[in-house]
C-alpha cells in the first residue's frame, strides 16, 4: 500500500514537471505527456523482476515497429478506414512475431505497449499532414520518449527492488600439513 502511495506521487510529480518543462522549454509535450509517461511508468510496474532490461527492449522495440508501419502507410495504403486497419494488422503481427522468433525475452505486452503508444501520440499529427510523415513522426518520437524516461525514471525511483541474497564464502580447503621441516629435523 505505502509502495503504491509513493509511486504514485512520484507520478504525478512526473507528469506536472513534464508539463512545465515542455512549456519552458517550449517542447510541445501536451499531447503526449500522459500517454508517455503513464507509458514509461508501466514498463517498470509491469516486468517480471529481474527484466527490466527487456521490458524496455521491447517497448522500444514497439515503437519502432509502429514508426516503420506509419512510413508504410504513408508509402502504400489509402487514407481510409481499410488503410488504418491494415496499418493497425501489421504492426500488432509484427509485434507477435517478434515475440515468437524472441521466445518471449521481448514480451509480447511490451512490445505492444510501446506500438500503442507510439500511434496514440502520432495518429493526430499523421492525419493533418500524411505526405510529412518524415519530419512529424520524428518530432513526435522525441517527444515520446522524452515523457516515456519521466515516467520510467519516476516509477523507478519507487519500485521494489529485488533483494540480494548473500552467499556466504565457501569454507577454506584443508591445508596439507608441512612436514618436511619436522622430517629435517
Amino acid at each position: 500500500m505505502r509502495n503504491t502511495l509513493i509511486t504514485g506521487v512520484l507520478l504525478v510529480a512526473a507528469v506536472l514537471l513534464t508539463f512545465l518543462f515542455g512549456s519552458w522549454f517550449d517542447l510541445e509535450v501536451e499531447q503526449t505527456a500522459l500517454l508517455g509517461v503513464t507509458s514509461g511508468a508501466v514498463v517498470v510496474l509491469a516486468a517480471p523482476d529481474g527484466h527490466l532490461g527487456r521490458s524496455l527492449g521491447g517497448f522500444v522495440v514497439g515503437i519502432v515497429l509502429a514508426l516503420i508501419g506509419f512510413f508504410v502507410r504513408a508509402a502504400l495504403l489509402p487514407d481510409t478506414a481499410s488503410g488504418r486497419a491494415v496499418y493497425a494488422a501489421v504492426v500488432v503481427a509484427l509485434c507477435a512475431l517478434v515475440a515468437l522468433a524472441t521466445r518471449q525475452r521481448l514480451a509480447l505486452w511490451a512490445l505492444l505497449l510501446g506500438a500503442a503508444s507510439f500511434a496514440g501520440a502520432y495518429e493526430a499529427a499523421y492525419n493533418l499532414a500524411p505526405p510529412q510523415v518524415a519530419t512529424t513522426s520524428i518530432s513526435t518520437l522525441t517527444t515520446l520518449v522524452l515523457c516515456a524516461a519521466m515516467g520510467f525514471l519516476a516509477a523507478s525511483l519507487a519500485a521494489p527492488r529485488p533483494e540480494r541474497q548473500h552467499v556466504p564464502p565457501p569454507p577454506p580447503a584443508p591445508q596439507a600439513e608441512d612436514h618436511t621441516m619436522e622430517n629435517a629435523q
